[in-house]
């Protein structure tokens, strides 16, 4: 009779044992399937500073970069810098086409030839009404002529003296015109507004060119120094103060730091753009913006658009 109680108990234990068992198995294929945690290809840089602020920033070329596009929409005739050629103030950078300037120019300087015969036909009529008043006003008795016909040839003279001022003022307008026209021309001459290094070319010659187009048609800048334009969490931005000492590290670089000198802290707090430079992103993270400068040292190459780790402090450690 004590038969059943102990097969029951006996069975409980196997059914347990067997349980634990299994569920040791299922614990075994999970660890198989984890993915190892691996160390990072590159050790992160290790702070600079004993106390301060981790951000990220962005190099940037001296007093940011320029991005050049066309004054009206044409098509490009001519690219005249290449990357990586310096330009200096005023180089041309893009020509396009002004045929129909041109064009209109050549009408407009024929019309300064009519308008100077139309002033010159209107000055000898001037000087013939003002000759046949003179000897009206000199003939020895006055009685010989009428009150009515000396009124009729002062009138004449002063008809004659607007026409003449008409004619120069439509001189005037017809060298107004040819200048407007030149200095048009002149303007579809894309030129360097000041001296940098060309950092990329998005046009070629024959396609359109337009300043509603996103993408400039080529970027300029300043690149034998640099700058870094460093984004500070918005949690963290009452903790900057001007002349902070900063050091930055390339990307893929945690070993060579590369001080940086302050410039200044923009007053405006900006939507985090630096993940894609898109000017679409949305993004919760809001930034302060600080800008220092970056001398590009001699053993390493440095590109306008890298990102940087940057860390900024009170003092180096010691």
């Amino acid at each position: 009779m004590n038969v059943l109680p102990r097969l029951v108990r006996y069975g409980s234990i196997a059914l347990a044992v067997a349980g634990v068992w299994q569920m040791t198995q299922v614990m075994e294929v999970i660890r198989a399937q984890e993915t190892p945690v691996t160390p990072p290809p590159v050790a992160p840089p290790e702070k600079p500073f004993p106390q301060g602020l981790a951000a990220t920033g962005i190099l940037e070329a001296l007093e940011e970069n320029i991005s050049i596009g066309p004054p009206v929409p044409a098509l490009v005739t001519e690219v005249k810098a290449r990357v990586w050629q310096k330009v200096k103030a005023g180089d041309p950078l893009l020509q396009l086409d002004d045929r129909e300037l041109q064009a209109q120019l050549i009408s407009q300087e024929a019309s300064i030839t009519v308008n100077q015969a139309a002033l010159e036909i209107a000055q000898a009529q001037l000087v013939k009404q003002q000759d046949m008043l003179e000897r009206l006003k000199s003939v020895p008795d006055q009685r010989a002529i009428t009150q009515d016909e000396l009124k009729n040839r002062t009138n004449d003279v002063a008809v004659a003296r607007a026409q003449a001022a008409q004619a120069r003022a439509q001189l005037d307008a017809a060298h107004a015109a040819v200048r407007q026209t030149q200095l048009l021309i002149e303007r579809m001459t894309v030129r360097a507004p000041r001296a940098a290094t060309i950092l990329q070319v998005n046009i070629r010659p024959g396609e359109y060119a337009s300043p509603q187009n996103r993408q400039p048609a080529m970027v300029l800048g300043e690149i034998d120094t640099l700058q870094v334009r460093v984004d500070v969490d918005e949690q963290n931005a009452s903790s900057v103060r001007e002349k902070m000492p900063a050091r930055a590290f390339l990307k893929g670089d945690g070993k060579n730091g590369h001080d940086l000198e302050f410039v200044r802290i923009e007053p405006f707090v900006i939507p985090k753009q630096s993940l894609t430079g898109a000017s679409t992103e949305r993004v919760d993270t809001r930034v302060l913006q600080v800008i220092y400068l970056l001398k590009a040292p001699d053993h390493a190459k440095l590109y306008v658009g890298q990102q940087v780790d940057v860390f900024l402090g009170e003092k180096q450690a010691p």
